[in-house]
């Protein structure tokens, strides 16, 4: 019997970067949808749902193309492990595809939920589908709130730039997923306050352009009538280019050379194949 064998293509992995961030997206716009409009759940169950979806979207797009779920991981990873720059336009509109379509979904399946919340569709609910400043009540505005997703989406890319790096103490290939999800709630848990923890620039613009085709006529602004969609697709793309720099200078270049880094496709200094993976 003839062993058939799969070639990886661009189509392939844009394919599973779609599906992946789908899977993600679906699990964290879904559990907000429920705590917000259902009124069943609390801040806790979004951060462990927003984190259990990035796993399970790992999971899901892991080998094909490995699973960044997120624009700003992808321009890091090109940044700082070798990726390759003419795919990160692809890479990004297909996870914001998957993050919009999956959006989508939530709309629909909880819209009698959410007309009966929020019959206008107004700031009340817009939350759900994208990120606000302060949660959409507090007193951060739009400064405070690009602040955070620099400072968050810093946090990611170091974090998983670490847990990775086949030349740190990296967990075994098959939990990294699962660690990397840790990552997400423990950001959620504690980083959540100013501008939702967005940290992902498809995960915010997909749902919130879904939102607005869908009757949220001020999906693009904030609570206070200024322009903010841009904060959570710039800001995070800032802080994970800032992250992976600082993984590198302070950690990354001081770590022992192995006969594993030294394979083809891998460098000392770009463990490319085990950085390929992600985030919210």
């Amino acid at each position: 019997m003839t062993e058939l064998i799969k070639r990886r293509t661009l189509f392939g992995e844009l394919c599973a970067e779609l599906t992946g961030t789908f899977i993600l997206i679906l699990f964290g716009v879904g559990v907000v949808a429920q705590v917000v409009a259902g009124g069943i759940g609390n801040h806790d169950s979004i951060a462990w749902a927003w984190g259990l979806g990035v796993t399970l979207g790992v999971y899901v797009a892991g080998r094909m193309s490995g699973a960044h779920l997120n624009p700003a991981v992808t321009i890091a990873l090109a940044a700082f492990r070798g990726f390759s720059w003419a795919k990160v336009a692809p890479y990004a509109l297909a996870q914001t595809l998957g993050a919009f379509l999956a959006a989508l979904v939530v709309r629909w399946n909880y819209s009698e939920v959410i007309d009966k919340f929020d019959p206008g569709h107004t700031i009340k609910s817009q939350g759900i589908f994208s990120t606000l400043p302060g949660n959409g009540t507090g007193p951060v505005h739009t400064a405070g709130a690009f602040r955070d997703q620099v400072i968050g989406t810093a946090i990611l890319m170091l974090m998983i730039l670490a847990i990775t790096d086949i030349r740190n103490t990296a967990p075994a290939a098959n939990l990294t997923p699962f660690v990397v999800g840790l990552l997400v709630v423990a950001i959620g848990m504690a980083w959540g306050t100013n501008a939702g923890y967005a940290i992902n620039p498809a995960r915010d613009f997909g749902p919130r352009l879904a939102s607005f085709l869908t009757g949220y006529s001020t999906a693009f602004r904030d609570q206070y009538g200024a322009l903010y969609f841009w904060v959570p697709i710039v800001g995070p793309v800032i802080g994970a280019l800032i992250g992976g720099a600082l993984y590198d200078l302070l950690v990354g270049r001081f770590l022992p050379v192995s006969d594993e880094d030294e394979e083809p496709g891998r460098t000392a200094e770009s463990p490319q194949v085990a950085a390929e993976h992600t985030s919210a």
